[in-house]
């Protein structure tokens, strides 16, 4: 044990109490452990998971979730992640034991670190279907502040100034415009992972609409996929205004079949919140996984995922020539509020534009 150890701080989130008339007033709890000799307190909400108090150990120790070995904070075993802090009834000033070794260089390969995608998820769900989980989603304390919390660490980098009058659609890169696999193994040229007419529904959109990337990856891997697929830095008729990376997300309890579910969300009020000239009624979020509009159900529009590049299938498709008549159909509708992206390819065939 070392001498005369100091303590250390971290807060999971600001100490706010009520910052709307209709917002329930937040409690919080302050605990102290021990871990390597040294004393650390935390600050951590009511309305927080079990994930988030190991996510804050994890910031203050590094030493991550799945070596976290937690003595006397509760009687026998912590609960599952998607627990309650509340439901722990713990009392201010809790002291407890963080046992664990901290994340070291056990990869050598930083492209195994940074460079590496998130791993592909198949599971997804349809919140258009489901609006009562959604509702749960959008009216749970946690998930308010989570927003609040990544709109004040949002940074965004304007790539190329937004213009005034423009609609926004935010656009996932992986598998919906570009096969990740091959790019990551090296076994295409980026030009050949990517979804087939990309600059071309790009060039056709962007009259009307200003262009915002949202990926589920870090911003080294994001930034590196973005030039080398000629998005950004290339002498195109579309620029990108901003991207976002998985810093901009955070995670979401439910359940699945009556089984715990958690899952990553891509919440538009982030944006919304920095750019006001942007909202429900003009942003339109175009992603191969549903779960990712769980906090905006009625903004998102499902495209099939794009998979197994350079086959002759995926070499035909023509998902975004579809997408492109889409929203260029929608670009003049006043309020996006009053659409229904689930049904897209439905309105494109009632228009007679196949």
């Amino acid at each position: 044990m070392q001498g005369g150890a100091t303590e250390t701080q971290i807060t999971v989130s600001e100490n706010t109490t009520q910052t709307h008339i209709n917002e329930p007033i937040e409690r919080w709890i302050e605990l102290h452990f021990s871990w390597a000799g040294k004393s650390f307190r935390l600050d951590i909400a009511d309305s927080d998971r079990v994930f988030d108090l190991k996510a804050a150990l994890r910031d203050l120790t590094k030493v991550p979730a799945e070596r976290q070995k937690i003595l006397g904070l509760v009687k026998g075993k912590l609960p599952p992640d998607q627990s309650r802090i509340a439901d722990l009834r713990l009392v201010p000033g809790k002291k407890f034991t963080l046992i664990g070794t901290p994340e070291g260089d056990e990869i050598k390969d930083p492209s195994q670190l940074e460079f590496l995608p998130d791993v592909v998820n198949d599971l997804d769900v349809d919140f258009t279907e489901d609006l009562e989980a959604s509702n749960a989603y959008m009216s749970d304390q946690r998930n308010i502040r989570k927003v609040k919390e990544a709109t004040e660490k949002l940074k965004v980098n304007i790539i190329y100034p937004l213009r005034p009058g423009k609609k926004l659609l935010v656009l996932d890169i992986d598998y919906t415009i570009l096969d990740t696999k091959p790019l990551t193994s090296g076994s295409l040229p980026p030009a050949e992972c990517a979804r087939p007419r990309l600059h071309e529904f790009l060039e056709a959109i962007y009259p009307y609409y200003d262009i915002c990337i949202w990926s589920q990856t870090s911003w080294i891997w994001l930034e590196t996929k973005l030039v080398e697929l000629g998005m950004i830095g290339s002498n195109r008729n579309y620029q990108i205004s901003f991207v976002l990376d998985k810093t901009c997300m955070f995670t979401v309890f439910t359940e699945r079949d009556g089984k715990p579910w958690t899952h990553s969300v891509k919440a538009l009020k982030i944006i919304w919140n920095h750019f006001p000239q942007y909202d429900a009624s003009n942003t339109i979020h175009v992603d191969d996984l549903s779960r990712n509009f769980a906090l905006n159900p009625k903004e998102g529009l499902k495209i099939h995922a794009f998979k197994n590049a350079h086959t002759a299938e995926a070499m035909a498709d023509r998902e975004l020539d579809k997408l492109t008549r889409y929203m260029l159909h929608i670009a003049n509708v006043t309020d996006f509020k009053s659409l229904s992206h689930k049904n897209w390819k439905q309105t494109l065939r009632s228009l007679q534009l196949p």
